[in-house]
């Protein structure tokens, strides 16, 4: 008798580990899924450095507890009202010249906000009890232990497995949204406004013209005790980045380019007998930069 109880007792024994572990795989794919959703659900950036952020964001979030998750989840994805948030924020600072935004959420009703946070804090707990206290909570040296733990798991599985579908649901739409914007992106004259600062009706925001970035790096290169001549830069802008010419801006010569985005400093010197127009970034401009 003592035999039988005994194996009846551990083959119900590892039936609850199963279905504990059961529980926890479908927690990992839920956590995984859910970190997604909060690490590209909003990207804020000046328009060269997006890359850059997406990295940090993702790993920004990969250290995070389901709690962490869940409470990022709430007023930033999941909202009521229209808040400010750090899209906003990026274009507000003093420091970025331009900067390039894009937040997706899922706009609630006040009840429905209330209830899904609710119900997401509860998914939090049961995460939790099964992570560090199941087996306070259930003695499993008994059948009548196990059997409990046994319900309990099943219960708790199926309403993991309810939330990870409603989450399926929000990151298929979140991802739909952002292909939207990709195809978008891809137009010239929103990429010209994005990457290169000029507006659809060909005004220039010099701040955040691409060929700001390229004179500044090439200035950096060909610089001879501060200064760079012109000439010199755009020759070796034409060649890196072909697209980048002073007609894309609005200008006749590179000279033109210079002086019009008002964000350096313009100088002639005499080079071999001839006139020569020579560049270097406004100290003012540095210190936005």
């Amino acid at each position: 008798m003592t035999i039988k109880s005994d194996n009846a007792l551990h083959a119900v024994q590892l039936e609850v580990e199963r279905l504990l572990g059961r529980c926890l795989l479908q927690l990992q794919q839920y956590e995984r899924l859910l970190k997604i959703i909060v690490a590209r659900h909003e990207i804020s950036a000046s328009a060269d450095a997006v890359g850059a952020v997406n990295v940090e964001r993702k790993a920004d979030t990969s250290a995070k507890t389901l709690g962490n998750l869940v409470g990022n989840l709430f007023g930033s994805y999941i909202v009521t009202n229209e808040i400010e948030t750090s899209i906003e924020a990026a274009f507000n600072r003093p420091e970025a010249a331009t900067a390039f935004g894009m937040r997706m959420h899922l706009k609630l009703s006040d009840a429905d906000f209330a209830r899904t946070e609710n119900e997401l804090r509860e998914l939090v707990l049961l995460r939790n009890n099964l992570v560090h206290h199941f087996i306070d909570q259930h003695d499993i040296r008994s059948l009548g232990g196990c059997s409990g733990a046994q319900d309990a798991l099943v219960a708790a599985y199926n309403r993991i497995d309810q939330h990870l579908e409603q989450l399926r649901g929000w990151a298929e739409d979140m991802e739909q949204s952002r292909r939207a914007m990709a195809e978008l992106l891809q137009t010239d004259v929103l990429r010209d406004f994005v990457v290169n600062g000029i507006a659809p009706d060909g005004t220039v925001h010099w701040p955040a013209a691409g060929v700001v970035s390229y004179l500044r790096t090439a200035a950096r290169e060909l610089a001879v005790d501060g200064w760079a001549a012109v000439d010199d830069a755009g020759r070796r802008i034409t060649d890196r980045y072909p697209d980048q010419l002073p007609a894309k801006y609005g200008c006749s010569s590179w000279r033109q380019v210079v002086h019009e985005s008002r964000i350096f400093e313009l100088r002639y010197r005499e080079v071999d007998g001839k006139r020569a127009a020579w560049y270097r970034e406004n100290e003012s401009s540095t210190k936005i930069h």
